[in-house]
């Protein structure tokens, strides 16, 4: 990875993000021998423009920064590091220097679902309940999809808010795990969605099927 340090004076600026939250965690400055130590060890380690010396975040505290991937910019003199981190990220006890709390958002958590589910689907390790829907096929996966749809419904209807959390939640993971089934994503429905929810969408979808309606006619 070719990286401009030379741009700023031997320095570029560090973006830390949160593998898993995606959050924003702080930004350092790292020197060449900042980044090799770095890639060296797993632990994030910047250059202390104050103390002129190097530093690996965690060091005293123990609040590490576990390496997962660096990326550079277009421009070669900004790096985006994504990291695991141990504790809390700023020196004053705050998950990031903005004083922001570093949760994963829960929606997010969907496509963390399926990146599993996938893995599962390459693996099939033995035991587990996700391979043995696979192993079972489309059709028992659509089944349970209706299943607990209808659980979902009879809770709504009958039960309480709580026991119609836990049936939707069964819903939502045997629906997954078909999507994976067909190749398709979590992402995809979303994308749907987002389509729909143009104010247009509806006048055309009506316009293509009158288009469809009249290509059928003349075909007649």
């Amino acid at each position: 990875m070719e990286i401009d340090f030379e741009k700023c004076g031997g320095l570029v600026p560090a973006i830390i993000q949160d593998a898993q939250t995606k959050n924003v965690l702080m930004m350092g400055y790292m020197n060449p021998e900042a980044y090799q130590k770095t890639l060296e060890t797993g632990k994030v380690t910047f250059w202390s423009r104050s103390r002129q010396c190097l530093w690996t975040k965690g060091e005293t505290s123990g609040n590490f920064l576990w390496l997962v991937n660096i990326k550079v910019d277009c421009d070669k003199d900004t790096l985006l590091v994504t990291a695991r981190p141990e504790g809390p990220t700023c020196h004053t006890g705050t998950d990031t220097c903005w004083g922001e709390k570093n949760e994963l958002a829960p929606l997010l958590f969907l496509s963390e679902l399926q990146d599993f589910i996938e893995k599962r689907h390459r693996e099939m390790p033995e035991g587990s309940y996700t391979t043995s829907l696979f192993k079972k096929g489309v059709n028992r996966m659509a089944q349970k999809v209706g299943e607990e749809a209808l659980e979902t419904v009879i809770e709504a209807t009958n039960g309480s808010d709580e026991k119609m959390v836990y049936e939707a939640a069964d819903m939502l993971y045997h629906l997954v795990v078909l999507l994976t089934s067909k190749g398709l994503r979590i992402e995809d429905i979303a994308r749907e969605l987002a389509t729909r929810h143009d104010p247009n969408w509806d006048k055309r979808r009506r316009l293509a099927k009158s288009k469809e309606t009249e290509t059928d006619k003349n075909k007649k």
